[in-house]
This record gives C-alpha cells, structure tokens and sequence, in this order.
C-alpha cells in the first residue's frame, strides 16, 4: 500500500497549474515557430510574432499565458493501491487550484451557481474530476486548464450507424470551421467516437492532453486524423480569424464501445494556449 499526504498532492497540483499557466506546451512552441518561417502574409506573421513574444513574456513576468485562466480539468487513474492521507482527492486537488490561483495573479472564472446566484467562487474552485481506478499503487493525474472560448465552441451528435469515416470527418471539419476566431486559434481540436452520451465528450476532452500530433494507433484512426486536419486548415480562418494555413495545430481522436443503435460523435476544442500536464506520485 502506498500513503500519499493530502498536502503533496494539493502542493503538486498548485506548482503544475502555475507551470501550465506561464509556460506553453514545447510542441505548440515549435509548431508556431514553424508557422512563421513559412507565412508570408504581414499581419498573419505580425499575429505570430505576438504568439512568439507571449511564450517569452509569461514566464518572465509571472503573468498568465492567457487572461482566461480556465476551469481546471483533472482526470485522474487511481490505483487500488493508493491511498490518500487527510482528505479525499478531490478536496486535495480543490486546495491546490485554490493556491495557485492566490500565487499568480490568476483570473477567479468559475460561479458558484450556473444560472440564479451566479457568485463567483473567487478561487477557481471547484475542480472537475473525473477517477479512473486502476490497479497497482501509483496515482496519476492528467491536469488541464480549459478556457472557456474553446469550451464555448464544441459541440457533439448522436449519429446513427449508418455513419461513415466520411460523414464523421466533414461533420468535424464544418464545426470547427463554423466556429471561426471564437475559440482562440490556432486549435486543437479533440474528437471523441463510440461511447454513450456522457462518455464522447470525456473522450474528446481527454484526447486534448495526448502529445501534440501524435498519430491514432490504429491507421484507419489516424487517417481521419489527418484528413481532418488538412480539411480544417484548407477551409479555416487561420491564425485568431486572419488568415494563413494554421487553424488547426492537432487533430487527436479517442474511441471506446458504443451501443449498437448509436454512433456518439463530441468535438472538443482547445484554444492556442493548450495548458496541460501530468503529475504521477
């Protein structure tokens, strides 16, 4: 059995929304560098210089990558093994979302009530968590800092079986497209195929935190991957709506068993900021 204080993990959670939050992903870094030495429109190099110039900035000055400083999204693979000193999980990851949000001079986004009494938390609580049990004795969590743009924009369907590869793709390629500047792009984008209702969008969602760019496993996957890419960038609106060849950075499909009267089909899209990592204890 292994013993995991409440405080290491609550510490741990804070220093990682910190880190995510001033410091962009390596490979969005790349991925915009490349972008500008092939762009040859001024005001799209002008918009990727600012992206360039943001990634240097945030760090140094210990302002937030983006004034959106998001929900935080955790999904966690906790081994039956493991267990927690102190309080449950979810109130550790609560105490740490709440410190770092005292630490960085981070946006408070989150109401305590949806729609009558909309207070806000003050805090950036509560997390949103979702548990996977696993065996063995290690706990992993996959933390993520969801803007509320992006959010704002995705969108799912219950598809019939009917469905084929190309429906999925031009359904997918269109919602993005439609979405326009809205979402912040350069994008990436999350798919979620199979489940049920409440299973496609944690699909997409989770699909967000797989490294950047990596392939589908399967090829027939990892095809639509691609060809969806290419659709969107092709038909896009470019980099934040003005133009060039980069709306999308990723496309990254999940999938999981579906009934067989159903094909659920959820698009989540992650804005240029993509603030994402994983913690193991």
């Amino acid at each position: 059995m292994k013993y995991v204080s409440h405080e290491t993990i609550a510490q741990k959670v804070c220093d990682a929304i910190c880190e995510i939050s001033l410091n962009c992903d390596e490979d969005v870094k790349k991925l915009i560098k490349e972008a500008l030495d092939k762009e040859d429109s001024p005001i799209v190099r002008d918009a990727l210089k600012s992206l360039v110039q943001n990634h240097e900035l945030s760090p140094a000055s210990r302002v937030p990558l983006c004034q959106d400083t998001g929900t935080t999204v955790v999904f966690a693979e906790l081994g039956n093994n493991v267990r927690i000193i102190g309080a449950t999980l979810f109130e550790a990851i609560e105490q740490g979302v709440i410190a770092a949000q005292k630490s960085l001079p981070m946006r408070a986004s989150m109401y305590k009530d949806p729609l009558f009494n909309r207070e806000n938390s003050g805090d950036n609580s509560p997390p949103i968590l979702h548990i996977e049990h696993t065996h063995g004795d290690s706990l992993t969590l996959h933390i993520a800092q969801k803007g509320g743009g992006a959010e704002n924009k995705s969108f799912m369907q219950m598809f019939t079986p009917s469905t084929t590869a190309d429906d999925i793709i031009e359904y997918v390629i269109n919602g993005v497209v439609n979405a326009g500047s809205q979402p912040c792009p350069p994008l990436v984008i999350g798919v979620g195929i199979g489940g049920n209702f409440e299973q496609a969008p944690l699909l997409a969602k989770r699909a967000l935190m797989r490294k950047l760019a990596l392939p589908h496993l399967l090829p027939q996957y990892s095809q639509m991957e691609a060809k969806i890419l290419e659709g969107i960038n092709k038909r896009g609106c470019g980099i934040q709506g003005l133009g060039g060849d980069l709306t999308a950075m990723a496309v990254h499909i999940n999938t999981a068993p579906c009934h067989i009267a159903s094909l659920p089909v959820a698009v989540n899209i992650d804005c240029h900021a993509h603030r994402h990592c994983t913690l193991r204890f």
